[in-house]
């Protein structure tokens, strides 16, 4: 009893001592920021009594406040030297008053309810006079630099520039604050677009720009001559690159720097197809939406742009200086940080195609701990071996390195794939981190052999792949031999040893055991009715069909001796339709397979068009029937138009399939067919099946469209009527794909 109390005794001291550390050192912490708040609300509270926001002067900065600060808690673990931190801008609360009238404004701004454009840029310009000498301290409060955000996406070029212009002095300091930081990316991302229109020269500085020589212009309405976007973008670039590294590290920096990387490149910013590549994360994107109104939304965001070619040397230039600059130990941290991890993974990208990218002592060199300069001279080293291996299974780290995988070479790639995988796919390919690793490493394979070797040592453990949970990595596999166009012969042979398949009897089940990832001897013995399609199945199933020469053949061979009913309840799911519209659209299944698919559904078009599902179904068969085929089917949908017209997918497939167009003038209708059938033949082989598939099926609609000029004609005045013409079937393509899409108006455009 005396020596358990006595632990207990001591361990209860320990708690106590350390307890009364933490409390200690919060206090102090509360003290220093109580200390604090008072130093910054002193003077302006002061300052905003009796003081309405015309006559408001922000208080200036402290002039004797540092701009760096010595931490000296955290040491390099290869030097001592203390790390260097940057002290965020501050300029003091902002005036109550104009803080409300801000507020007051916000409603204008989501409402967007303006009678016309001059109205619009009259209420911006009025805003911009109100917050004139206060803009910087503006975007250091929570509130206002929401709104701030709102007011630029409707501002004209002119005055992003000068609200740019008026950042560069203090941009280090408002690129790490936190609300600041904000503000920065929406100008750069406006920036992004309208360097794009510099380039073409176009202006666009709206209604709020006034000739000098105008008669009514007053002094106020001068402008003062302000750099492009150009000057103002490589300028931000030269004043962060000295502090790059620490950039890197800082939660509100970061995002700012990957925004600054794709603005150099012209690489697309917010791309749609590509979710993974956002720079705004789930949770960010849900609080913007619901606080600060609908994300910046332009074509020229999501799509590859045009830049000047300064922008081309000084990215060069500062991905050269800062991997040159960058130590091996901030390289290193940065592979696992989470704020730094995103930033250096596109470094990397960006120096893909550089002819230093994989030299000794570049920035990827620094980054695999030497691998490069070891590797070429057979080199091992046990503490870089243990930091990969590491990398491999955490959270942050797999990431980068399937970036790196994705940019190696294929001399680099065989190093990584030989010391950190070979023989040990069984291990990695079942861990819940490194499985994703290991489906980028099959995925990237940069030749045949090295995809042979992949599949000898994943084939045997096929089997256990996809019935635990990790078919990705064999679907890895098979789009990594569909892009490499190699015999699949040895993965058809490993599936089929995975799910038990011997005999040909049994190979004819093929399509139904990868639907439902079931084993054969199991699948016997199931209730066909009940068993469940599994999403990742039908994923392979679709891969297996981009396969080239005879991979796709016993697959076909398996859905051609299914019994038609089945076929008819797949159209119905939503996994199952996936995979009947991939046997229809892929262009390495035979013409014949395709014709045989079809005449499967005759006489049940009307009722798939009904489905939700279905309608996809239809939508495919369509797209690559011929006119005699096509034109059954619109007998089929005639019979039953009233039902189609009463379904949202019904009417879709009427407008698709042309159906008011043929009982007006059938014979115009064939004839507009079999013209897009002998466009299709002919330029095959150039565009290729899928792009003329999509525009057959674009132009199946009635040929009377409205244009696009028509369209902002009818818009402006209410009064003129709504013209129409009968367009070109090329030109009513082109006007259906530029088509405004309902987003917010950017530049007054």
């Amino acid at each position: 009893m005396g020596i358990e109390g006595k632990r207990k005794t001591r361990r209860g001291k320990r708690g106590g001592e350390s307890k009364r550390k933490e409390n200690d050192g919060a206090d102090v912490i509360n003290e220093v920021e109580q200390s604090q708040q008072n130093v910054d609300s002193d003077s302006p509270n002061e300052a905003a009594k009796g003081i309405t926001a015309d006559e408001y002067v922000p208080p200036p900065m402290d002039a004797n406040a540092p701009l760096f600060y010595h931490d000296s808690n955290g040491q390099n673990e290869e030097s001592q030297q203390s790390v260097e931190r940057i002290s965020p801008a501050s300029y003091g609360l902002v005036n109550p008053d104009l803080q409300k009238y801000l507020k007051g404004c916000e409603g204008m701004l989501d409402d967007q309810a303006f009678e016309s454009a001059e109205d619009r840029e009259i209420f911006v310009n009025n805003v911009y006079s109100e917050i004139k000498g206060c803009e910087l301290q503006l975007t250091t409060d929570h509130e206002c630099s929401r709104i701030l955000e709102k007011l630029f996406r409707i501002s004209s070029n002119y005055q992003i520039r000068r609200f740019l212009s008026l950042m560069q002095e203090d941009i280090i300091k408002l690129v790490v604050h936190r609300f600041s930081s904000h503000t920065i990316q929406t100008l750069l991302l406006l920036s992004a677009i309208a360097v794009v229109s510099e380039m073409r020269g176009e202006t666009s500085d709206g209604f709020a720009e006034l000739a000098a020589n105008d008669e009514d212009s007053g002094p106020q309405e001068i402008r003062t001559e302000l750099p492009a976007f150009e000057e103002l973008v490589i300028s931000l670039v030269n004043a962060l690159s000295d502090q790059w590294p620490y950039m890197m590290a800082n939660e509100y920096a970061s995002h700012i720097l990957r925004v600054l990387l794709l603005v150099l490149a012209g690489r697309p910013i917010e791309d749609q197809k590509n979710p993974k590549s956002a720079i705004k994360s789930k949770r960010s994107t849900k609080y913007m939406e619901d606080r600060n109104g609908a994300p910046i939304s332009h074509k020229l965001l999501s799509e590859k742009r045009a830049v000047p070619e300064s922008f081309g040397h000084a990215l060069e230039n500062l991905l050269s200086s800062v991997g040159s600059s960058m130590s091996d130990y901030t390289a290193r941290g940065s592979t696992n940080s989470v704020v730094g991890s995103p930033v250096l993974q596109l470094m990397l990208e960006l120096q893909e195609e550089s002819p230093g990218f994989e030299k000794p002592g570049s920035l990827l060199d620094k980054c695999l701990m030497g691998l490069i300069s070891d590797g070429n001279a057979n080199k091992t080293n046990p503490r870089r071996n243990a930091y990969i291996e590491m990398m491999v299974e955490d959270v942050v780290g797999s990431h980068f390195l399937q970036t790196v995988v994705r940019t190696a070479s294929a001399q680099l790639f065989q190093i990584i794939y030989d010391q950190y995988f070979a023989g040990k796919i069984r291990t990695l390919a079942f861990h819940p981190i490194s499985n994703f690793v290991v489906q980028s490493v099959f995925a990237c394979a940069k030749n045949e052999q090295q995809l042979d070797h992949m599949v000898k040592e994943a084939g045997p453990i096929f089997g256990d792949l996809l019935f635990k949970n990790r078919p990705g990595v064999v679907r890895a596999l098979i789009d990594s031999a569909v892009r490499l166009q190699s015999n699949p012969k040895n993965i058809i042979g490993a599936i089929y040893n995975g799910l038990d398949v011997n005999t040909q009897e049994e190979r004819n089940e093929l399509i139904n055991l990868l639907a439902f990832l079931i084993k054969y001897p199991d699948f016997v013995k199931a209730d066909y009715n009940r068993l469940p399609f599994k999403i990742q199945g039908s994923l392979i199933i679709q891969s297996i069909l981009q396969l080239s020469g005879d991979g796709q053949g016993p697959l076909l061979e398996s859905v051609l001796s299914q019994d038609s009913t089945r076929m008819r309840s797949w159209c119905k799911d939503p996994s199952g339709s996936r995979i009947i519209e991939a046997i229809l659209a892929s262009m390495q299944v035979p013409t014949r397979t395709k014709r045989l698919m079809r005449e499967r559904f005759s006489g049940h078009y009307a009722g798939l068009a009904l489905d939700r599902y279905g309608s996809h179904v239809v939508d495919a068969a369509w797209k690559t029937a011929d006119i005699t085929f096509k034109e059954s089917i619109v007998q089929e949908l005639l019979q039953k138009e009233t039902q189609l017209q009463d379904s949202q997918s019904g009417r879709i497939i009427l407008r698709n399939c042309g159906i008011e167009y043929y009982k007006r003038r059938a014979d115009q209708w064939r004839e507009r067919e079999r013209g897009l059938e002998r466009k299709k033949h002919m330029f095959k082989d150039i565009l290729g099946e899928k792009i003329l598939l999509n525009d057959s099926a674009a132009q199946a609609a009635e040929p009377k469209a409205e244009t696009f000029e028509t369209k902002a004609q009818s818009s402006a005045s209410k009064k003129n009527k709504r013209k129409t013409s009968d367009a070109d079937e090329i030109d009513s393509l082109f006007n259906k794909t530029n088509k405004r899409v309902a987003s917010i108006d950017l530049n007054g455009q």
